[in-house]
């Protein structure tokens, strides 16, 4: 089983700049660990979610698909569902945005049962500095690619982290699959 699967230009840059425009037009909220506590110590970015945006339905079917292929050839988990809207971080060099180390694997009713990550890079690679997906399945730190459109796909108990931003604001899109519990 490969750790971090990678999906480049799953998006065209202009349905990623599309998503960003929808998302930018609505309120968004200060993004909440698994729990609904806030820390920013841990994590600090702006969260609108997918579902409460009109006009981004496309969006979590072209998701869907691409959990399933993705699946079927790397990971052959036991997925059922798709239980949480996806997510959209908006991570600002001006509030330092990150997410330090965790998994999205919690004691909350939803987050017990994910068992994929997938992320989807909106951003442009040159309109930020830092901000990088670092995935940690083992000694080893990946860096996920940072092309707009690519989507990274791994296990939900892996370790990861947006470390912070430096430069400018990076967007990305997060998802999860879920399934009974592992065995």
């Amino acid at each position: 089983m490969m750790a971090l699967y990678s999906k480049p230009a799953a998006f065209s840059a202009g349905e990623c700049e599309r998503i960003i425009a929808a998302i930018t037009a609505v309120p968004s909220n200060d993004a909440m660990l698994v729990g609904q506590t806030k820390d920013q110590s841990v994590r600090r970015a702006k969260l609108v979610w997918v579902d409460d945006v009109d006009g981004l339905g496309w969006v979590m079917d072209r998701l869907i698909e691409i959990v399933r292929k993705s699946n079927a050839v790397q990971f052959d988990f036991d997925l059922r569902e798709f239980a949480e809207s996806p997510q959209v971080a908006s991570y600002k060099a001006s509030d330092s945005g990150h997410f330090s180390w965790h998994s999205d694997i919690g004691d909350g009713p939803m987050a017990r049962k994910r068992k994929l990550t997938l992320v989807l890079q909106l951003s442009l690679p040159s309109s930020y500095e830092g901000g990088d997906l670092e995935v940690m399945p083992s000694a080893q730190v990946l860096s996920a690619n940072r092309a707009q459109g690519c989507v990274s796909i791994f296990p939900s108990f892996v370790l990861h982290q947006v470390v912070p931003v430096q430069h400018g604001v990076r967007h990305s899109l997060t998802l999860w699959a879920h399934g009974p519990a592992f065995r």
